[in-house]
């Protein structure tokens, strides 16, 4: 479904911050962005697990500054931060038990991806496994269409919530976006579904303000229509959420964290993990260079594909296909991509180019509500690369059929 090319619909969804997989997100990114606040050498793969009045951390980290690191804390506050902080939840900042497991990282991996310690004399990955990065034309961010406006609408509700707008709504959401392509082209929004966890009110009165809502956010897109379709709390009622409707786990939600479902996807999750995994690094730097690749106009749609063998720096392939939008012969393209002089995907390279174990204005806890792609507020977001792509492709441009 990536071309996204025939007329058709395509449905994407959206998770927010109170959903039991996101509260385990974040609370693994925020430890991560603590162990790098102490060492920005941190090697930290973090997992979190919920359920009702309980969370745990287990995994491996090697971080000089540990002892100084409090992981039930970090907890503690980032469910707190995301509105659990009521005992009639079951669910609570205050209540719930918690548990560790955390020790250092295997030795085995480590001699592959210590920069000049280990068996090479650079930074190898820290896995194999391929990686995707993709772009399109369809919105202002280069995000396909649905995935995009799921966010946008999930991002005001959270903000209403926050702010008291709509005193009855509880942390855990979805909402979900369908939309019709006419010749690849988004034209219209079929239907918007929005399942979010209220207190026990009347079904009018929360269909009634989600609608109302949704409209507010998504009918300056012009893709709203007299025959768009809303359904909200589907089901008649919404009380029983959070991790005590469901229990939650990182790195479930890798879908909603990169595309939608449109383009492919290596399989790897990216919260709680440090950039030497490039499952999460490979996959933003991918995610830059075809972001700049659309930018630049070579294309309408670019998606990119990079593998990696563990302990190894150089990529074991580089695959670009642009899904016959291409303005440049792929094959042109994929040779800039593989030159390394404009995108160097090496990991530690990765790293220090976008300035991955030091952020800057950006946390990685951020990264793990509303998707990891479509902000500018993300390095890898960046469209720098657009005027050297522009000039290294100009004595291959090519017209295609």
């Amino acid at each position: 479904m990536s071309k996204l090319k025939s007329n058709h619909v395509f449905t994407s969804e959206s998770v927010s911050e109170g959903h039991p997989d996101k509260v385990c997100d974040q609370i693994s990114d925020a430890i991560l962005d603590a162990c790098l606040e102490q060492d920005s050498k941190s090697k930290v793969a973090c997992e979190t697990a919920v359920t009702t009045n309980f969370v745990a951390n287990l995994g491996e980290i090697t971080c000089d500054g540990w002892s100084n690191i409090d992981p039930e804390k970090i907890a503690r506050d980032v469910v707190k931060d995301i509105g659990y902080d009521r005992a009639e939840l079951l669910f609570s900042c205050d209540t719930f038990k918690y548990l560790c497991h955390i020790h250092t990282q295997s030795a085995d991996i480590a001699q592959g991806v210590l920069e000049g310690e280990g068996l090479f004399a650079e930074q190898g990955a820290g896995d194999q496994g391929m990686m995707f990065g993709y772009a399109t034309s369809s919105t202002p961010s280069l995000m396909p269409a649905p995935i995009y406006y799921s966010h946008l609408l999930l991002e005001a509700l959270q903000k209403i919530r926050k702010k008291g707008d709509i005193g009855y709504l509880r942390p855990d959401a979805k909402t979900q976006v369908s939309v019709e392509h006419v010749d690849g082209t988004p034209t219209r929004i079929t239907s918007i579904v929005i399942s979010h966890q209220t207190d026990d009110i009347g079904l009018k009165t929360i269909r009634k303000d989600l609608i109302e809502v949704a409209k507010s956010v998504l009918t300056p897109t012009g893709l709203i229509t007299k025959d768009t379709q809303f359904f909200i709390n589907p089901t008649g009622k919404f009380v029983i959420g959070g991790p005590h409707g469901d229990a939650g786990l990182t790195g479930r939600k890798i879908i909603v964290d990169t595309y939608g479902g449109v383009g492919c996807h290596g399989g790897g999750a990216f919260s709680g993990k440090d950039p030497s995994k490039v499952d999460r690094s490979a996959a933003y730097y991918a995610r830059y260079a075809a972001k700049n690749v659309v930018a630049a106009g070579l294309a309408e749609k670019c998606e990119i594909q990079v593998a990696y063998a563990i302990g190894v720096a150089r990529p074991l392939s580089i695959n670009i296909e642009t899904f016959g939008t291409g303005k440049v012969e792929e094959k042109k393209i994929q040779e800039v991509l593989e030159a390394g002089e404009i995108f160097d995907f090496r990991p530690a390279s990765i790293a220090r180019e976008l300035e991955l174990t030091t952020p800057r204005g950006w946390s990685y806890r951020q990264t793990a509500v509303a998707g990891h792609f479509g902000r500018d507020i993300f390095p890898w977001e960046q469209t720098n690369k657009v005027n050297q792509l522009q000039e290294e492709l100009n004595l291959f441009t090519m017209a295609v059929a």
